[in-house]
């Protein structure tokens, strides 16, 4: 029987991860979800952070709780994935969003730095999608991986922007998901990216201060930065229903500076 477009997108009964999900677009798509009626667990290092974060879910009526951990870390991979899967029972949906950048001259990056962000964007990535399909979505037969990529994957940046390892690793992000989406595709698990342009998020603060919200709002044909509400429809395509014979995809969300030549 065909579903309605309200059925399509409704996740009554779906569980969620999300990392990185203390504030900016983390907390956004996390809301989104909760929206559409998911269970989410919200995660990040610092405590703190997530217990105001879930208090605000929690305020709109949305089932959220938080678990304290550092993706870069594999002991602390193992434990995220152990406390949410006693706390949901399973995770239908797991977004890869905690990250890091770190600007410096590709000439005089430092290695620690450029390991740090490796480190997290993509070994992160990599470890707790095996843990949560491994222990959930694989012997479930279902799942709905998000990765959070950037249109700094697309490209190289502005000398002004001095983001080579961030860079590399978005692009890294990318091909893991393609990658991912092709072994995995057999247990009815999609894989897809996000790649948002500029938003006002911390990451963007300093370049943002830098330069003037009107200069970098000029880059984009719809000449605006994303806003808080952006991301949230095609994290709900992705996570539910509607996409369910998606996989493999990535989407800018970035005004359209993604869509001009040389952008």
């Amino acid at each position: 029987m065909a579903h309605t477009v309200q059925q399509l997108f409704d996740l009554q009964g779906k569980t969620a991860l999300v990392t990185g999900g203390s504030r900016g677009l983390g907390l956004q798509m996390a809301q989104a979800l909760g929206e559409a009626g998911a269970r989410i667990v919200l995660s990040s290092r610092k405590a703190v952070d997530l217990e105001q974060a879930a208090a605000t879910l929690q305020a709109q009526g949305i089932d959220a709780s938080w678990i304290a951990a550092d993706c870069a870390r594999e002991d602390d991979i193992e434990r995220l994935a152990t406390e949410t899967l006693q706390r949901l029972g399973h995770v239908d949906i797991l977004v890869n969003n905690a990250g890091a950048s770190w600007g410096a001259p590709a000439e005089d990056h430092p290695l620690s730095a450029w390991d740090k962000v490796m480190n997290l964007n993509v070994r992160g990535y990599f470890l707790l999608s095996q843990q949560i399909a491994k222990r959930s979505m694989i012997p479930r037969r279902s799942g709905r991986i998000i990765n959070l990529a950037s249109i700094a994957a697309l490209g190289g940046n502005p000398v002004a922007m001095k983001t080579i390892a961030y860079n590399t690793s978005k692009g890294a992000v990318l091909n893991f998901t393609r990658a991912l989406a092709g072994e995995w595709g057999r247990y009815g698990i999609t894989v897809n990216a996000i790649c948002p342009g500029f938003f006002r998020t911390k990451m963007a603060e300093v370049l943002i201060d830098t330069l003037g919200e009107e200069q970098m709002s000029s880059h984009a044909p719809l000449q605006r930065l994303g806003d808080d509400e952006d991301l949230k429809g095609i994290t709900l395509l992705y996570a539910s229903a509607a996409g369910k014979h998606i996989t493999g995809q990535w989407m800018a969300v970035d005004g359209g500076v993604s869509a001009l030549v040389g952008g």
